[in-house]
């Protein structure tokens, strides 16, 4: 069995399973571990069939390639670090994805307070620690989320949003230092 280097991390499921995506080295990006990204999608189940998603403060896109390699019927990646942009570009060519994942260069939390509500049914939320941006982005996401839908989490502890956000804690873990959890819409 192959040991993955540590410059990159792989799709575990769906049709580009076994894919290998790069990681840059830069301050702050913390790839979703596979053992952490496989119990996200036991939880959300293995096909997310016609699901449109949303993958703020992409990184290395492993949630969002790993979204869309399960039947996500579009995902997009938002990135505002330009060369961390050009790999998600290059990653979204070479697996002939270009139909359903877009890639775009822009602040996640001011695209997302601009976004049209009840857009998607999954936002992924994994931002920078340090930037102290969560709670804010959670805050922005919650209207973009249609009834029923998803936001995951990803933080040093694990999250309440307060009620008036419509959402509520439906599954949470945690792996090493990392709380992971996923937020239900009301309604």
């Amino acid at each position: 069995m192959k040991k993955t280097v540590a410059n990159e991390v792989r799709i575990i499921g769906g049709q580009w399973k076994r894919s290998k995506l790069p990681v840059a080295d830069k301050p702050g990006l913390r790839p979703t571990p596979d053992r952490v990204r496989e119990t996200l999608f036991n939880w959300l189940g293995q096909n997310l069939g016609d699901w449109r998603v949303l993958d703020a403060f992409a990184g290395s896109g492993a949630l969002g390639f790993e979204a869309a390699s399960r039947g996500a019927a579009t995902v997009l990646l938002l990135e505002r670090d330009a060369d961390l942009v050009r790999s998600l570009q290059t990653s979204r060519a070479r697996l002939k994805a270009e139909k359903i994942l877009r890639v775009e260069c822009t602040d996640a939390l001011i695209w997302m307070t601009r976004a049209a509500p009840a857009s998607f049914e999954l936002v992924l939320l994994d931002p920078p620690f340090q930037q102290q941006l969560l709670m804010p982005a959670l805050q922005a996401a919650a209207p973009l989320l249609v009834a029923g839908g998803f936001v995951y989490v990803e933080a040093p502890e694990l999250i309440a949003a307060p009620p008036e956000w419509g959402l509520e804690a439906w599954r949470w873990a945690r792996a090493g230092a990392v709380h992971y959890q996923l937020l239900r819409r009301s309604g």
